[in-house]
């Protein structure tokens, strides 16, 4: 599936690396140039700077061929632009996208291009899912096609991992560490990444179970 995410905040980044994890061409749109440049090296993800709602870059992007647009900023007038480009002008199949204030929610409808309008507080497995059509949930979330689960963990004083770096963490086989959220934000993890109490972990397999990735960190 070809995915087009518009704004690569926080929400915008755990989404292009939990579908791009799942195989999917993910190409993530960022009007800010320092947050495109934090994010060089996010792994299969194409990272293009600029602004979203200009149709002559969203064409750049690929969204004449698209398959899914999920628009994701923090702006409701730019997530509703984004929404009703990409469906009226380019024809995008399933288009969604992320509603920041309650009182504008009416707006987020099919005559504006939204297929799928999520609000705010939406839990991002539940915000992919709802995006993408998909049905079959295993953790948090597995992609039918790719048979891929996405697994979320948390570090606590009490873990095992707390200290430790990637590096040191013996994972189960066919498993990634997709993203640390710390602070509130996404980074890419290497190896020499030093988990701290508070640490969320986006973790990607295609074999370990749910409770084999607790075993590593916890």
């Amino acid at each position: 599936m070809k995915v087009l995410i518009a704004g690569a905040g926080r929400l915008g980044t755990q989404i292009a690396q939990v579908l791009s994890a799942a195989r999917n061409d993910v190409t993530l749109v960022e009007y800010d140039d320092n947050r495109v440049a934090e994010l060089e090296g996010l792994p299969h993800v194409h990272l293009l700077a600029g602004d979203a709602c200009d149709p002559g870059l969203l064409e750049r992007a690929g969204a004449l061929t698209g398959d899914l647009v999920i628009a994701t900023t923090g702006r409701d007038e730019d997530n509703l632009v984004i929404s009703l480009l990409a469906k009226r002008r380019f024809g995008v199949g399933r288009v969604a996208a992320r509603v920041n204030n309650a009182e504008n929610a009416w707006l987020f409808d099919q005559q504006w291009g939204v297929d799928v309008a999520v609000p705010a507080a939406t839990p991002l497995i539940s915000l992919i899912e709802e995006a993408t059509g998909a049905t079959d949930t295993v953790a948090l979330l597995r992609l039918s096609k790719a048979g891929v689960e996405v697994i979320e963990t948390a570090i606590t004083e009490q873990s095992r991992a707390a200290g430790h770096t990637l590096g040191e963490i013996i994972l189960p086989a066919g498993t990634v560490v997709a993203t640390v959220v710390r602070d509130g934000r996404p980074t890419v993890p290497g190896p020499e990444v030093r988990l701290l109490p508070g640490d969320e972990l986006l973790i990607v397999s295609h074999e370990a179970t749910e409770q084999e990735i607790h075993a590593a960190f916890q």
